[in-house]
């Protein structure tokens, strides 16, 4: 312990519990800013104040727990990604059980957040989050951007909606298979994948891949991490069908839940 002090002596002049200074040492607890001052002052350690403050925010801007990210509300998440979008020129998505955001039309994209407000207790700001997530979509006419999604049939098929929100879906996603410059791709089920479809993602030109879990979004920054994101990503773009095919994937899987629907009516 800096400046000879023990944990508990380190507490007791700091009038915190003191349990508290194992478990930030020991990675349980994430310290504040107000930690971390404390704690340099406490040891004599005041020049590293700075670098310890900025290794936190760095640390929080990559594992970005959603109880923290979601707070503020749904909409003002997505105006935070509408900042994103604007800098970025090239997207690249792959998604493995979820139609990708900006390719969602309004009812799947108000399922989803009803979905994260249950299971994350967010403030329900449903109606304002799915109004700024159309008005993302916009930017895929921009002729400025570029866009690649790559998505599994299994995505296609998960009953996360009901069958008529996604049969409006499936069909916006036909229509997105013509756009100028859009480019999306469906990996059938049937095809020998090069690498296993772990979980989805999306690199942001070559500066950012953003992995979301159940418990926060994971922001990678560090070149290597980029390259290998984007090296799985080309692996998964190798094999999908486009165009004619990936309609046809697409229409196979409209055509089953229509002939599904008709029987839950005639029953």
């Amino acid at each position: 312990m800096a400046a000879g002090l023990s944990g508990k002596e380190l507490a007791e002049s700091l009038s915190w519990p003191g349990s508290k200074i194992s478990k930030i040492e020991n990675g349980h607890q994430n310290p504040s800013d107000n930690d971390i001052t404390a704690w340099t002052q406490a040891t004599g350690a005041q020049r590293e104040t700075a670098s310890l403050l900025a290794a936190l925010h760095n640390l929080e801007q990559q594992h970005a727990e959603w109880q923290r990210v979601l707070k503020g509300g749904l909409k003002t998440h997505q105006l935070t990604l509408s900042q994103l979008d604007e800098r970025t020129k090239l997207y690249r998505g792959f998604e493995n059980t979820v139609i990708p955001g900006l390719a969602q039309t309004s009812e799947y994209a108000r399922a989803r957040f009803a979905q994260v407000v249950m299971v994350h207790k967010v403030p329900n700001d449903i109606d304002e989050a799915v109004k700024v997530r159309m008005q993302r979509q916009e930017m895929l006419y921009r002729p400025d951007k570029r866009f690649h999604f790559v998505i599994t049939e299994a995505a296609l098929r998960y009953r996360l909606v009901s069958p008529d929100v996604m049969i409006g879906q499936l069909d916006r996603l036909t229509a997105m298979t013509s756009m100028r410059n859009v480019k999306l791709g469906v990996v059938g089920f049937g095809t020998k994948y090069v690498t296993d479809p772990r979980h989805g993602f999306w690199i942001y030109d070559d500066h950012l891949a953003q992995v979301e879990v159940y418990s926060a979004e994971i922001n990678l920054r560090q070149p290597q991490e980029i390259e290998l994101y984007t090296n799985i990503f080309e692996h998964h773009a190798g094999v999908a069908s486009y165009g004619a095919e990936a309609r046809a994937i697409i229409g196979r899987v409209m055509r089953e839940l229509a002939d599904e629907t008709e029987e839950d009516l005639g029953s």
